[in-house]
């Protein structure tokens, strides 16, 4: 008897796609990660179920920031002189025509990043940077690193203790210039650092440099002035300086937070409007949109990327169509949470994980959790404390069984 060898291979890849497709499951994990306001301790929240997974009992109260990969959770301790590195437990691979997700325990990663008054913490490429007020010092240490738990860190000075920030960009880093006339006031401008440590050009001006971003390939730093905006040209850093328009209101930005899958930026102007920034336009690049009352805290939505959503002292989450530069719908949440009395008082903080909206309810012990699609409230999760900070992780993906 003959073989047709072409007809063999065929089935017998037919059957091999077969076989790996009923042993492949799509799973869908979300879980928030949520400081306390007075106690020190992370919450870790299954965002599907809304059941706990794990509570870490870190050095004090923290403000959260998770990574682009979704791979770790840092929370910042101001009070108490560390960064604490957690691993969110869920990665994800990529395959092409697919992705694989991974998913385990949520558990702390054996990182701590130790100084005086850390505050700034940001990402640039897998690199974390972490700026340290009290000594004027940067800490940056890799993803990779932090995963390994390894202490790998270098440090970068600056001239001066500030409220400073710094971004390790390819093999330069970005830091803050302290204003050394007054230097207990903002800094006043950015200086790049080669890998030895030392000054490439001048410095950029950028007074009362608070408050920066990034979206896509873009990184922005907020001025009193406008925008330093932050791009890549022959491996070294390229900075422009973005005005305020001139139609624009008195005022400045002072927290930025970068769009998903849209470039653009999302930033505070005054106490009751927020502004829409597109860094690749000269003119017309700002568009303020006004609050019925004042602005508490404002979230871009990674998914749906036409939307952004801020929570005003009202109690209201407002849906933001950054295309239209407007207010699209507003949802009653919460009693009124006043921005009168001190700037770190206990209120709602706002992230999205997957196709819910969740709001943090300090007083009430409560995460609200809102349809993105439908902008309807659908339930609550008790927190014991003061849930504050919030950070969500997660996704979608395969899983392969016997691997």
């Amino acid at each position: 008897m003959s073989t047709n060898w072409a007809s063999a291979t065929a089935i017998a890849l037919l059957l091999s796609v077969s076989t790996s497709a009923a042993h492949a499951e799509e799973v869908t994990a979300w879980r928030l990660f949520i400081s306390d306001h007075a106690d020190p301790k992370v919450t870790v929240i299954d965002a599907v179920n809304g059941g706990k997974l794990d509570t870490f009992q870190i050095k004090g109260p923290a403000s959260l920031h998770r990574s682009e990969s979704g791979r770790t959770v840092f929370a910042v301790q101001g009070s108490a002189g560390v960064v604490t590195g957690i691993a969110s437990g869920i990665s994800f691979e990529d395959h092409g025509e697919h992705g694989d997700i991974d998913v385990e325990a949520p558990k702390l990663a054996g990182v701590e990043i130790v100084g005086e008054k850390p505050s700034h913490f940001v990402e640039h490429d897998g690199d974390f940077a972490v700026f340290f007020d009290g000594e004027g010092v940067a800490r940056i240490i890799s993803e990779k690193a932090v995963l390994e738990g390894k202490s790998d860190f270098r440090e970068v000075k600056t001239d001066a203790p500030q409220h400073g920030v710094a971004v390790a960009y390819g093999s330069h880093v970005l830091l803050s210039e302290p204003n050394r006339e007054k230097p207990d006031e903002l800094p006043v401008g950015i200086r790049v650092a080669d890998k030895a440590g030392a000054q490439v050009g001048g410095i950029h001006a950028c007074p009362d440099l608070h408050g920066e971003a990034s979206s896509g390939n873009i990184l922005a730093f907020a001025c009193a002035t406008g925008l330093l905006v932050v791009t890549q040209r022959d491996g070294t850093p390229a900075i422009r300086h973005l005005p305020y328009a001139d139609s624009l209101p008195d005022g400045k930005t002072t927290t930025l937070i970068g769009g998903r899958g849209l470039q653009y930026f999302l930033g505070n102007y005054g106490a009751d409007k927020v502004v829409l920034i597109d860094p690749t336009l000269e003119s017309d690049a700002f568009r303020l949109i006004g609050l019925p009352t004042r602005r508490v805290h404002f979230a871009v939505d990674p998914v749906r990327a036409k939307f952004a959503y801020v929570f005003t002292e009202d109690g209201q989450l407002h849906q933001i169509d950054v295309v239209k530069g407007e207010i699209a719908n507003s949802l009653k949440l919460t009693d009124p949470y006043s921005m009168d009395g001190h700037w770190s008082d206990p209120r709602p903080r706002v992230a999205v994980a997957g196709d819910r909206i969740v709001v943090t309810d300090p007083l009430q012990g409560v995460l609200h959790l809102v349809d993105a699609t439908s902008f309807e409230k659908t339930g609550d999760i008790a927190v014991e404390g003061k849930p504050f900070n919030i950070v969500s992780v997660g996704g979608s993906g395969q899983t392969h069984e016997g691997e």
